[in-house]
């Protein structure tokens, strides 16, 4: 098993994101569908993708794809596959998910049920017992259909990459870790660069700006699925990559993060949540109404999560709110200003149209990533010996 292909889903809209993130940890890309990429790797592919991706939603191994439209192909299909190269004798496996988009095979509890069958009747073939123990590691199945194409894979992740282990409390809007970092990824901000949320509630546009300057692995300080695969991945593999992650880490780089929240529990949850990340020392953190943002510095980013309005009664704050919004941007001078949000009418009430508008989904509510972009900083002149 010298290369195998993973699969990594992520945010739909965000597969660019992800595909230079990939190609940054050195794998070859070989299929970009819409929310996931899959690439070539070896074990240790496994071991770095779930340590070092930041957009991705966990990890998996492909282990088969085939076309399907009736239960008995889908049975002797799974059935084929040698699951046997994956899962020793006392291994837990089981379909976690099943889903079926555009397919004539559409029942997930079906999909689910003959897999199972299929992967028992093929390891018995294999393993001489009658019944399997199911007491040793786990080894959760996923098994995606697309207008009747079948995709098996085996998840390596366990909890979603998103659950970085820093996030202890929540706003109520919050948004996820992973689609965070895409979003600052879609931007030109650095980490020389000024950036300012002043609706950070717990923090997390900040915390992950704040990982990236500092070149923290998002996922070093969590544990994964395929960390119990001893037979395919030794302890040693996963204690090289952790290593390799620390020997990375720049805590001397030089921020300028700023994180302010009309609510003062909220500010406290931030500054919390960043301490948990490791990254407290790296952003200030204040109690502070947005009307009241302002800064000297040219050239810096607004990148915010401000409230939607979900709940009718806050609907008819919306328009004072982004009104604000762009009262206090256009105080900014040479500034850029990327805000993701649910109201539709949020360009008319911040008074001018976003150069760009990407929609995509935040949880299960439809949003809209306004990018309204200032001009580039000069190029700074060389220094002459």
């Amino acid at each position: 098993m010298d290369i195998i292909q993973l699969t990594a889903p992520c945010h739909f809209g965000m597969e660019s994101v992800l595909k230079r993130e990939i190609y940054d940890l050195g794998y070859d890309i070989t299929r970009v569908e819409d929310g996931r990429v899959t690439f070539e790797g070896d074990m240790e592919a496994i071991c770095r993708s779930n340590i070092f991706l930041r957009t991705a939603e966990r990890v998996l191994i492909e282990v088969g794809r085939f076309q399907a439209t009736t239960f008995d192909e889908l049975y002797e299909n799974i059935k084929a596959i040698p699951w046997e190269n994956w899962i020793p004798v006392d291994g837990k496996f089981w379909v976690k998910k099943a889903s079926s988009v555009k397919s004539k095979l559409f029942s997930a509890s079906d999909i689910q049920s003959i897999g199972k069958k299929a992967m028992v009747d093929r390891l018995k073939t294999v393993y001489p017992v009658d019944w399997f123990a199911e007491d040793g590691a786990s080894f959760p199945v996923r098994i995606f259909i697309l207008k009747d194409q079948v995709t098996v894979a085996i998840d390596t992740t366990g909890e979603p990459l998103h659950k970085r282990g820093y996030r202890t409390w929540t706003s109520k809007a919050p948004i996820s870790e992973t689609l965070a970092a895409s979003l600052i990824m879609l931007t030109p901000w650095r980490k020389d660069r000024i950036l300012v949320d002043p609706f950070c509630g717990s923090g997390t546009f900040l915390i992950e700006a704040a990982l990236m300057a500092a070149n923290i692995a998002p996922g070093m300080n969590r544990n994964f699925t395929a960390m119990q695969w001893r037979h395919l991945i030794p302890k040693e593999m996963w204690d090289d990559t952790l290593e390799e992650a620390r020997d990375m880490i720049d805590m001397d780089v030089e921020t300028d993060l700023q994180g302010y929240d009309i609510d003062g529990d909220m500010v406290r949850i931030a500054r919390e949540n960043a301490k948990q990340a490791g990254v407290e020392s790296m952003i200030h953190f204040q109690q502070r109404d947005v009307a009241d943002l302002k800064h000297s510095k040219k050239y810096g980013f607004i990148i915010t999560n401000p409230p939607y309005g979900e709940r009718l009664e806050d609907k008819k704050d919306l328009p004072d709110l982004y009104t604000t919004i762009g009262e206090v941007y256009g105080r900014l001078d040479s500034w850029s200003l990327y805000v993701i949000t649910s109201y539709e009418d949020a360009q008319r009430y911040i008074g001018r149209k976003a150069d760009k508008n990407r929609k995509l989904y935040n949880g299960m509510i439809r949003t809209y990533f306004y990018q309204f972009m200032g001009p580039k900083p000069p190029k700074r002149k060389a220094v002459e010996d």
